[in-house]
Formats: structure tokens, C-alpha cells, sequence
């Protein structure tokens, strides 16, 4: 059962750290508006591989802070009913890059956001019409990540809609409630070929076929979208992956 309240306090960065971490979003940022990225953290001090900053991307119009907290996000709280589609195992890992050292970084707020197999959101009024789900909290949800900076969902390859290509939003947040309360926000990606495969299979094929794939999606080309696709494997009826973000705080 999805549990509603406040988000949770986040220990452990202090004022000092939050500030520097806004210095580096605020460079994040830039770099996505000019069509850089953020340079890799294993560039910085001989960081572990895993250790890797990714690029920052637009939130977009659809995100809603629905205060959820659950693992699996196919759901609607609010009758209990279930999407259909192609269920996903996604693990986030969260490090903090400081000092020369990754390490992981334990009570971070992820919240990710999506569409369902037929490119409709949840909790949002549709700018071009195709939807109205204001009353609905489908494939939304948060986790904190543990001691080893991880955090785990059950979700569902995404659909599409016009204009982009197939994309699952997020947002990692560092003191959710507080006046400095910082977030960094960006967008992960599938490859070609499996979107291919899975918008064949019902309930996706009612659809049709997707006018955008990735190298033709704006934000994807410009802000460095390729950093952002997920390595998926079989399993089961599904598949599983899992994605590093390094967040650096100096």
C-alpha cells in the first residue's frame, strides 16, 4: 500500500556541503541549456569508474510531487488498479563525490515519473488535450536509498508520446524540506533496438509506432542523452537494470 506524508529529513550533508553541492548544479544546469554535460567525476582525482557524474536534464511538464513512498510505482493509489506493460527491476545507486572519495550516499530522496504504455502521466491535465488523470498517481513514487546508496523500483517500460523519445524521469533530492532543500533532476533512456521489440508486444502496439527515437529527440541529442541510457537484461517477463549517479559536494 503506497504511504503518504512528509518527506523524510535528510542527515548528514551540512550547510556547508548543500551549498557547495547548489554550486555544482547551478555549472550541472548550464551545461545542459549550452549542450555540455557534466564532466565525468572519474576526470576529477582518479574517482572509481562507478564513480560518474551524469547530465543534468529538464525536469519537463509533467512532474507532479505526489509524496509517494513505494517501490512499485505500476499502481494507482487512488482505486488500486494496476497498469499493464513490460515490468522493469530498477536499482539506483547514489554516491557522493568528495575530497578525491566516492562513497555512498545514504538518505537521499529518488523519485522518479513516467508514462504509462500509452504515453499518459498521471496527476496532470494534458497541454495537448490527449488526457486528464489529475485525480490519478500511476507510475509515480519515491525511495530513500539505504546505507550502500542504493534504492529499488518495480516499474514498466515506458510508451511514447509525440515529440519524444521513450524516457523514465527522475530526481534525486538532498534536504527535501528545508529552505536550501537542493535537487538535481534528469531523464534516463532506452535503446533503439529494445523499444523496437517491446512497443510490439501488447499493450504498447496499440500505439502504433513512435515518431521520435533517440537521436532524434532535442533534449536527448543536446544534453547528452547517450550518458543516460540504461543497460538492461532479460528477466523473467521483464527486465532489470541498474544506474550510478555520482552527486559531488565539495
Amino acid at each position: 500500500m503506497a504511504k503518504r506524508g512528509t518527506m523524510p529529513s535528510l542527515q548528514g550533508l551540512s550547510r556547508r556541503q548543500m551549498l557547495r553541492f547548489a554550486g555544482v548544479a547551478a555549472v550541472a544546469s548550464l551545461g545542459g541549456r549550452t549542450g555540455g554535460v557534466t564532466a565525468s567525476v572519474g576526470d576529477t582525482g582518479g574517482a572509481p569508474p562507478f564513480c560518474v557524474a551524469r547530465p543534468r536534464q529538464t525536469e519537463g511538464p509533467y512532474y507532479v510531487d505526489a509524496r509517494l513512498e513505494r517501490s512499485d510505482l505500476r499502481s494507482d493509489p487512488t482505486d488500486g488498479t494496476r497498469k499493464s506493460g513490460v515490468p522493469v527491476a530498477l536499482a539506483f545507486h547514489v554516491f557522493r563525490f568528495a575530497e578525491d572519495a566516492c562513497t555512498p550516499l545514504a538518505g537521499a530522496v529518488v523519485d522518479l515519473w513516467q508514462c504509462d504504455a500509452l504515453g499518459v502521466y498521471s496527476g496532470v491535465q494534458d497541454v495537448a488535450g490527449r488526457f486528464d488523470t489529475r485525480e490519478q498517481r500511476f507510475l509515480r513514487g519515491y525511495q530513500v536509498t539505504d546505507s550502500r546508496g542504493m534504492a529499488r523500483f518495480t516499474t514498466l517500460y515506458p510508451g511514447w508520446y509525440s515529440g519524444r523519445a521513450v524516457h523514465i524521469h527522475f530526481k534525486i533530492r538532498t534536504a527535501p524540506e528545508a529552505d536550501l532543500g537542493l535537487d538535481f533532476t534528469s531523464q534516463l533512456y532506452f535503446d533503439d533496438a529494445l523499444t523496437d521489440r517491446v512497443h510490439q508486444q501488447a499493450p504498447y502496439a496499440e500505439r502504433g509506432s513512435r515518431n521520435v527515437r533517440n537521436d532524434g529527440d532535442g533534449i536527448y541529442r543536446r544534453s547528452g542523452g547517450d550518458e543516460l541510457v540504461l543497460d538492461l537484461t532479460e528477466s523473467g517477463e521483464g527486465y532489470r537494470g541498474a544506474f550510478r549517479i555520482a552527486l559531488e559536494m565539495r
